[in-house]
């Protein structure tokens, strides 16, 4: 009997990947470059950006059926608060998708059993699985996704915490800059805006007046030019305040950081370290492991492929 295989689909600000996975390995995957962000803001209402949204997806998952018949179920990491009925209450980078039922949307389009989870649970689950194929003692892993936001995930006793609104550990949205930028959620000052890919070309911006892209700037950072390192190291430092702050509540141990940013881990790593050491209790000081995430880049679409396994199959 040939083994059913799942689709995990991570949904970012940028691009749209979509995996085949028998258990943990992933056999196949497609990525589409789309800017979400543009498009569902040039969008005429919130129902013409749900099916634009919609169509993307069920285009991608359609793609990967053709080739593997054996595919029965899906789920998608999306940014933003989901709840427990898969409906995207709201996505700050992504706009017009409010209290969007996801889960009914798609499970429509494809005919098949459909899981919706937070793109950084999803991918604090993936990297969560790796760790325990080392540590199977390991229950609790932290996990922040730095990409076009910021996101937080937190797995607590082997399974996602998500709250009672499915909005916990946002850390994204932690306010570090009490009256500062305007974030896309309604506040200001959140560590979104200063830490995630946009917000560090924010910083840059102001410091220079000129608006490279992220991974050039992380490069003229590794040159030592002082304007792109002093933005990296703002984005560190407002990162181990944010970081700090969710350890005195949440006391976990091993801390990954993911999203495509964390490649820039050697230019903002020292900084979120000495802020962290700075602003942690006493007890907690050398107790806590943070380090940069799995490198092959797959931790959201795995953990989801793995959440609905679990949560589809029974």
């Amino acid at each position: 009997m040939t083994e059913k295989l799942t689709i995990g689909i991570d949904v970012g600000g940028t691009n749209l990947r979509f995996g085949v996975f028998r258990g943990n390995d992933c056999l196949d995957s497609i990525r589409h470059e789309v800017d979400l962000h543009a498009k569902c803001a040039a969008a005429a209402d919130s129902e013409s950006a749900a099916r634009l949204f919609t169509d993307l997806l069920e285009a991608g998952i359609a793609q990967l059926r053709h080739q593997y018949p054996e595919i029965v179920r899906v789920g998608v990491a999306v940014p933003g608060f989901v709840n427990a009925k898969g409906v995207l209450l709201q996505s700050p980078n992504i706009p017009l998708l409010i209290n969007f039922d996801l889960q009914g949307a798609v499970q429509n389009a494809c005919q098949l059993p459909v899981l919706i989870e937070n793109d950084a649970n999803a991918a604090g689950y993936g990297e969560f699985w790796e760790e325990k194929q080392e540590n199977p003692e390991l229950r609790d892993l932290l996990y922040i996704g730095l990409g076009t936001g910021v996101g937080g995930g937190w797995v607590h006793d082997d399974r996602p915490w998500r709250g009672e609104h499915g909005t916990a550990m946002e850390i994204g949205h932690l306010i570090v800059v009490p009256g500062g930028r305007r974030c896309g959620c309604g506040n200001q000052g959140c560590l979104e805006q200063y830490a995630s890919a946009r917000g560090i070309q924010s910083s840059y911006v102001e410091l220079t007046g000129t608006a490279p892209d992220t991974a050039v700037i992380a490069q003229m950072a590794c040159d030592g030019r002082p304007e792109a390192s002093q933005t990296f190291q703002m984005a560190g430092d407002y990162l181990g305040q944010a970081l700090a702050s969710i350890l005195k509540v949440a006391d976990v141990r091993v801390i990954r950081v993911g999203g495509g940013v964390s490649a820039a881990w050697d230019c903002f790593a020292p900084a979120l370290l000495q802020r962290l050491d700075a602003d942690l209790i006493p007890a907690l000081r050398g107790e806590v492991e943070v380090k940069r995430g799995n490198h092959d880049d797959l931790a959201g679409m795995r953990g989801v492929a793995l959440l609905a396994d679990q949560e589809l199959s029974q």
